[in-house]
């Protein structure tokens, strides 16, 4: 794969700027991919130092992923410069390696958005990005400028967002409806002051959808010190058209279950841009509640959609074959293949928050 590497910074922009376009158009992570990119971890605050069985844990669980996707469809991982070596040494043959100076490597964040132009060509978003609300623990003096330098690697036009977002922040279903979450877009450390209105105006200029669904909050521990505060793709995704899967968790002692249950009946009776009432499919959380920090965010929600393949998190729990069949009919004609996905929750995320799709054109579709 050609890929040129620039230093190009950011520009800015408001939203409904003209140089946004207004024929953008997301395709649903279900529509046909070209590659697949993620990032290999670095050394840094949440993975450890070099030589730390830590860092060690995240690079198997992370070469895990990259392997399974390999086998249905291109990746393509980005690595610091200074561990590009070890990139190479760990993930083997079959995965193109390209050098890009990163902070952190979950590229669902940090990475571009990929979407249609009017022309069926990409173009690609680029978020403003300050390390989820600009966290103590977080550094993003070089994942801000991720997006940009990997779509001009790969000679894609960008469109900057004065938004401050991330690909985790929001699911689209490809048909003009997108989820978003409160206490994501509207967060004083992401968009002081911002409004529904003005996000809604900015999401629809550059992803070319036209309703958005809005959850109140996100699962508990993802407001922890390392959350994210409230990430739609760990509990709610969209599956088809009109269609969503929900995090369900059945046990009353988990706060989660609450959550749930506030989710559901926001998302009762919602129609979506094409006027269809949503059909809700439960996916239950796994058994386990807790873990050494406490109560679990544990969720089959954070499944990764490839070519012919639904790559999903599994832990080792009597649910997971459970939610391999609600998966199974949810996208059929796929395989499902499940991988072990609890050392990348203990970091922070799963198996989508490490993915982000590259689609294919309109004219490869066609072809």
């Amino acid at each position: 794969m050609a890929f040129i590497y620039t230093t190009a910074g950011r520009g800015s922009a408001a939203p409904g700027n003209a140089h946004i376009g207004t024929q953008a158009h997301m395709p649903a992570e279900w529509e046909a991919h070209q590659r697949t990119w993620m990032a290999f971890p670095p050394p840094n605050h949440t993975f450890g130092p070099v030589g730390s069985s830590t860092l060690d844990r995240a690079r198997t669980a992370w070469t895990r992923v990259a392997r399974t996707i390999a086998r249905h469809e291109p990746v393509t991982v980005i690595a610091d410069p200074r561990d590009a070596t070890a990139a190479r040494e760990w993930l083997g043959s079959g995965i193109d390696v390209v050098e890009v100076p990163l902070d952190d490597a979950w590229l669902r964040d940090s990475g571009p958005t990929f979407v249609h132009a009017a022309d069926g060509s990409l173009a690609a978003v680029d978020w403003t990005f300050n390390g989820w609300g600009a966290q103590e623990w977080a550094a993003w003096g070089k994942d801000q400028e991720v997006a940009r330098t990997v779509a001009a690697g790969v000679d894609v036009p960008v469109r900057p967002s004065a938004l401050v977002n991330e690909g985790g922040g929001f699911h689209v279903d490809g048909e003009g409806t997108v989820l978003l979450t409160e206490t994501v877009q509207l967060d004083p450390g992401r968009n002081p002051g911002a409004t529904k209105e003005w996000v809604e105006a900015e999401i629809h200029a550059v992803l070319g959808t036209t309703k958005a669904i809005w959850i109140t909050r996100g699962l508990t521990r993802d407001y922890d010190e390392f959350g994210t505060r409230g990430h739609v793709d760990i509990v709610a995704a969209f599956a088809g058209p009109g269609t969503i899967l929900l995090h369900r968790q059945d046990d009353p002692a988990h706060p989660d279950h609450a959550v749930y249950l506030q989710l559901r009946a926001v998302l009762a009776g919602q129609l979506d841009a094409r006027d269809r009432p949503l059909r809700i499919i439960d996916v239950p959380a796994p058994t386990t509640l807790k873990d050494d920090e406490g109560w679990v965010d544990w969720s089959y929600i954070n499944h990764y959609v490839a070519n012919d393949v639904v790559v999903l998190c599994s832990f080792d729990d009597p649910n997971d074959s459970i939610a391999a069949g609600i998966l199974e009919r949810a996208y059929p004609g796929r395989t499902v293949e499940l991988v072990d996905a609890r050392d990348i929750f203990a970091f922070g995320g799963g198996i989508h928050c490490i993915t982000q799709q590259q689609p294919a054109t309109r004219k490869c579709e066609a072809a």
